[in-house]
């Protein structure tokens, strides 16, 4: 079984993507990585080449700056890493900048990948998620956060990043049949020196707006406000190894009153029927559930 990893990156120093770790996370089941470095500002395509030279492969994009709707230039970019991956990869394992995988449960998707690299039903295996928000000390517990996502898919030449590159689908356009698995992406888009955070707001927003509506919603002050979210908890488990110099290098404080979480009558529905009947009313999913 040979296993193809890609992702996308620009300007990574500049914005504090953990894009170092978001691919080490994934490079111990991966025999290469394809990453599609975008023009940057920063030193962003040496930083991804000091990873693993060995193991690595850079593929050096210009981001179509007209690509404003609907975060599509996401999606092209992610295109361009799958396209280069090896033809003789079994399965293509995605990793966004933002996003790093536990230790813990690369076991457990080496074997699922293994247990169903001869079943044809299964196109992509589907990660839950955990959203961090703040700091690393606070995870989302509201309905807006998506529960789940594919981050492997076949390597079968017909599948294609799907809109904003959450997702992907099967050409020509049909949803792909997935496996769920027992493993998590932790998701970080949203932990970030308040500074960077702001400074990423625009460039971020840009990708799905045009300037007069960037001018209209986008705050122009120098920090971020992360108080305004409507219900947070707390992290009661462990950081990935590989983010831990990161945590202890965090120069800010974010601290949440938990009594002051804000779960509307409806998103506290939502979560009694999941939680009782494991339904999910009203979630958007972008894939079949087959396993």
């Amino acid at each position: 079984m040979k296993v193809s990893g890609f992702t996308f990156i620009r300007n990574a120093i500049k914005y504090d993507y953990p894009i170092v770790e978001a691919i080490s996370s994934i490079l111990p089941v991966c025999d290469e990585v394809i990453v599609a470095v975008g023009n940057s500002e920063d030193g962003t395509r040496e930083l991804v080449n000091s990873i693993d030279p060995q193991k690595i492969e850079i593929v050096d994009t210009v981001w179509d700056e007209n690509l404003r709707e609907g975060g599509r230039v996401l999606a092209v970019e992610t295109d361009k890493a799958l396209a280069a991956i090896s033809p003789e990869a079994d399965w293509a394992f995605y990793i966004q900048g933002d996003e790093v995988m536990h230790e813990k449960y690369l076991p457990t998707v080496k074997r699922e990948m293994e247990s169903n690299l001869k079943d044809p039903k299964i196109q992509g295996l589907l990660f839950k998620y955990v959203h961090f928000y703040g700091s690393y000390d606070y995870v989302g517990s509201s309905e807006r956060w998506y529960k789940n996502e594919i981050r492997i898919i076949r390597n079968s030449g017909d599948i294609f990043s799907y809109q904003d590159a959450m997702g992907f689908r099967k050409k020509p356009n049909s949803k792909l049949r997935v496996k769920g698995i027992d493993a998590e992406i932790f998701h970080y888009g949203w932990v970030k020196e308040p500074r960077a955070m702001q400074a990423k707001q625009r460039t971020f927003h840009a990708l799905w707006h045009d300037d007069e509506w960037l001018e209209k919603n986008v705050s122009k002050a120098d920090e971020f406000d992360y108080g305004e979210i409507d219900a947070l908890e707390k992290f009661q488990g462990q950081h990935p190894k590989v983010m831990q110099d990161r945590i202890d290098k965090r120069n800010w404080i974010f601290d949440h009153d938990l009594s002051k979480n804000k779960i509307s009558a409806k998103d506290k529905f939502k979560r009694a029927i999941r939680n009782t009947l494991g339904l999910s009313i009203g979630e958007y999913k972008n894939y079949i559930k087959v396993k």
